[in-house]
Formats: structure tokens, sequence, C-alpha cells
């Protein structure tokens, strides 16, 4: 059975993962090479954070998707 996915889960998980990249970079020290902003280990927190809080807003859609098809079984 295909397994259909909410697009804002899809979009929001997809920004989560593209800003722990960067804050991951960062604070292994190697974020100079992207910006020099990224040089300091609290921006690479800052997109830790960030990439937290979009994962955890993506993970609202499917949960609700996923309650939504139990309640129609």
């Amino acid at each position: 059975m295909l397994r259909h996915y909410p697009p804002s889960f899809l979009i929001l998980s997809a920004l989560g993962i593209l800003c722990a990249i960067p804050g991951l970079l960062s604070l292994l020290g190697f974020g100079g090479l992207l910006h020099p902003v990224l040089d300091d280990p609290m921006a690479g927190l800052a997109f830790i954070v960030s990439a937290v809080a979009l994962l955890g807003s993506g993970a609202f859609p499917l949960i609700i998707e996923k309650l939504k098809e139990d309640d129609g079984a």
C-alpha cells in the first residue's frame, strides 16, 4: 500500500534537513568554508535549533494524517 505523506510534512522536513547541514558544519568547525558568519559555533547552534523546530513542525501534519487514517479504518 502506497503511503501518502502530506506536502507540508515533506516541505518542512526538507527545510529542517537543509537547515541542519550548515548547522552541523558550523559546529564541527567547517562553517567558515560556507560563510564567514558560520565560523561562530553559536551560529551553528541557531541553525540546529531551527532545524529541530522545522522537523517538529513537520511532524504535526504527519501525526494528524495518521490519526485520520486510523479513524477511517
